[in-house]
């Protein structure tokens, strides 16, 4: 009881001690539990404080959250002062003239020559060698084009018996050809319609007339028919250099009975430059993981933390700078010592890519830019360790407890922040995945998900061929009507894999598509 009344101030000899009244010890016993129950209430209430305080304050900048869920007391932008120019196209602009189709795709071509002189009214005569140009282009009206097929049945003047003429081979019985199937797909896959909506498109503006389940029938045959083709692009990203990988919820019914448990469905993207691959799996495991990059992944993988990646070996990561910099940003927000560690951090993590932003820029020569990583990495390092250092119960749940644990795991992955100092190619942000995979959660919202498993294959090749065909510039309309007809026919499915270009310039240009994949840190 002594060391408690020191605890407070309160010094107390034992022969005071020794002559205090029994009641009066009892009551200075039970006032000291008292007191000792109460600060530890306090200390509870304190980190459930904080806690509620970092929910509360949880935006898009020290979260994962994305910034359409930004509280309304989040902080906004600075708005930018007004230069006092007028709006569009300022002096040495460089100018951009509408796009003019050539000559040879007009359905006609008309000349107008001036009669007279606008100044003094002669007679003008003669051609213009380089006529000012101006094209007026038109939709003509949408008629479908029916050919009808009449099965005649005839009886035999022998035996009497019925029989009715057969279809064609070329002619497919489901009664629309390969272009209205590769339209309700595009509808559908690439501009994310309602099968309702795709429906009274196909009525609105082509004229035809199909039931509910009629569109779900072409869309499914739209989707065994790219089948081989996403294999194919699969097999591709697997054994691709460089994968970024990422994942999000994507619900699954079980109408069909194929997701008896109930499970929720993933939607995983494994991205490189041109060729993007989406499956739907219901588990968000290290198996999923596997399945989409391949039991044998010998490739770098650019990811998050998330620990269905951690059977790849560190040598072949890259973790996300994003997401470390809202770690860092959300360390600096909790209260005391968490506070000096996430500052320090977030102050490197900023220099480290006003570094790398002049690498991108071509202005830092990349062994240059290695030498000067090095005293940014040791210092946060130093940070991390600091904190790692501090001693916190097993299910303490107080700020500093949560740094702890957030620096500790850090730590265990560290030699993976830095692959992108050394190689080229790889990039310190997961951007590409996470930009590849916003479409299906757009997706997502307004179909809340799929009901069936055939429902799920079309979304995952609908992504895949719409993704890896806009990143090559590809058209979606005429490789799904190929596709189509390939299948009908029993020929092999046109290839998603990027074809031979014809020369370096275009490369690069398909190269360029791809800058999404360099993330602004000034955000």
């Amino acid at each position: 009881m002594e060391e408690n009344c020191l605890a407070y101030g309160i010094e107390i000899s034992d022969s005071d001690w020794y002559l205090t009244p029994a009641r009066v010890k009892q009551l200075v016993e039970r006032m000291g539990q008292h007191i000792k129950k109460s600060e530890e209430k306090l200390a509870e209430l304190e980190a459930k404080q904080q806690e509620l305080l970092e929910k509360i304050n949880c935006t898009s900048k020290n979260s994962s959250s994305p910034p359409s869920l930004d509280p309304l007391h989040a902080e906004k932008k600075p708005e930018k002062k007004k230069s006092g120019k007028k709006r569009g196209g300022q002096p040495g602009h460089k100018g951009h003239s509408r796009f003019l189709y050539d000559v040879s795709e007009c359905e006609s071509v008309l000349d107008h020559h001036p009669k007279t002189c606008r100044c003094c009214g002669e007679i003008l005569l003669g051609e213009d060698a380089n006529p000012y140009r101006h094209q007026i282009v038109e939709i003509p009206p949408i008629s479908p084009i029916i050919v009808e097929h009449r099965l005649h049945q005839l009886m035999c003047g022998e035996c009497g018996t019925l029989t009715r003429a057969t279809l064609p081979q070329d002619v497919y019985p489901s009664g629309y050809g390969v272009r209205v199937v590769a339209l309700v797909t595009v509808l559908s896959g690439l501009y994310r319609h309602s099968q309702r909506m795709v429906q009274s498109a196909m009525l609105d503006i082509f004229g035809i007339s199909m039931s509910l389940g009629t569109v779900n029938n072409l869309r499914l045959e739209a989707s065994n028919a790219v089948e081989s083709a996403v294999e194919e692009a699969k097999i591709y990203v697997q054994n691709s250099q460089v994968v970024g990988a990422d994942e999000t919820s994507f619900f699954q019914g079980n109408v069909d009975g194929c997701n008896d448990k109930k499970s929720l469905g993933w939607l995983w993207v494994a991205v490189t430059p041109l060729v993007t691959f989406f499956e739907i799996a219901l588990s968000r495991c290290s198996d999923a993981a596997r399945n989409l990059l391949g039991e044998n992944f010998r490739g770098i993988l650019n990811s998050d933390r998330y620990a269905a990646y951690n059977w790849v070996g560190l040598e072949q990561r890259q973790l996300c700078w994003a997401h470390l910099k809202r770690e860092f940003i959300k360390i600096s927000e909790r209260p005391g010592v968490s506070s000096d560690i996430g500052n320090a951090l977030v102050k490197q993590q900023e220099k480290l890519f006003e570094l790398w932003h002049r690498v991108r820029d071509g202005t830092l020569k990349r062994c240059e830019f290695q030498l000067l990583v090095q005293p940014i990495r040791n210092t946060i390092n130093s940070s991390l360790e600091e904190a790692a250092n501090y001693e916190i119960g097993s299910k303490e749940k107080t700020p500093l407890a949560k740094t702890v644990r957030t620096c500790r795991q850090i730590l265990k992955v560290e030699p993976a922040l830095w692959l992108f100092v050394t190689v080229e190619g790889v990039e310190p942000t997961n951007n590409a995945a996470e930009r590849a995979i916003r479409p299906a959660v757009i997706w997502r919202r307004t179909s809340f998900g799929s009901q069936t498993q055939a429902g799920s294959y079309f979304v995952q090749r609908m992504l895949t061929v719409v993704t890896t065909l806009k990143s090559q510039r590809r058209n979606v309309l005429e490789f799904l009507t190929q596709a189509v007809s390939a299948k009908r026919q029993g020929q092999p499915t046109p290839s998603l894999l990027p074809q031979v270009l014809a020369t370096a310039e275009e490369s690069k240009m398909l190269l360029k598509t791809h800058e999404f994949i360099q993330f602004d840190f000034s955000n």
